[in-house]
């Protein structure tokens, strides 16, 4: 069945969070070393923030409530206002006729500002950031197939964390696709995995 739209993750799908997140992250990395309210290894929480919203991470690593709360107050306001260089094979999109969607987990400002400098926002029908406090991903593709009348088979799926985006995607039984620049992750957690775009042309293209 030809897929009318295709809804994309932002970080580690559209631009490799890694090639901006000791400047963007650096306050909150300050304080979290400052603060001593945790007991892990500093480089695995560096790494973890650059792949995981905040949030869980401080489940993951058992950060106390004040130091969870302090950072949630200090992303809040957090912008990042250099060019971001999205990834090489990102154009491959464009040669996609499907409708676009743009999903992302995490700071409204923080999220707003690196679409702005990445120069990606007139590339999609809409652009949604999730606040897991308020809403997840999977009632805003709940929402979008509703207002488009989509059905699921008509749409695809596309992120790097199979516990996110994948994961609400195949809640609605919608087609996931795993974008795994790296071989991180076991590729069987999607319906599809890729690690460049232009296989996702060709997947488009014959499904």
């Amino acid at each position: 069945m030809q897929k009318k739209a295709i809804i994309y993750d932002l970080d580690n799908t559209i631009y490799p969070v890694s090639a901006i997140g000791d400047i963007l992250f650096k306050p909150l990395f300050d304080l979290i070393i400052e603060s001593r309210l945790h007991n892990n290894d500093y480089d695995a929480i560096r790494k973890a923030i650059m792949r995981t919203p905040f949030r869980l991470v401080a489940q993951r690593f058992k950060f106390s409530e004040e130091l969870t709360q302090k950072g949630i107050d200090l992303q809040e306001e957090m912008e990042y206002n250099k060019a971001i260089a999205p990834f090489d094979d990102y154009p491959e999109i464009h040669t996609i006729t499907a409708e676009r969607f743009l999903v992302t987990t995490g700071f409204r400002k923080m999220q707003l500002s690196k679409i702005k400098h990445l120069g990606i926002e007139n590339d999609f029908k809409e652009a949604h950031v999730v606040n897991p406090t308020v809403t997840s991903k999977k009632e805003v593709f709940a929402d979008i197939l509703k207002r488009y009348n989509y059905s699921p088979e008509e749409v695809f799926v596309v992120g790097d964390d199979p516990e996110s985006e994948i994961g609400a995607a195949k809640a609605l039984g919608i087609p996931t696709i795993l974008y795994d620049k790296n071989n991180l992750y076991n590729a069987e957690e999607a319906d599809y995995a890729i690690s460049h775009f232009k296989e996702l042309v060709t997947i488009y293209n014959t499904k």
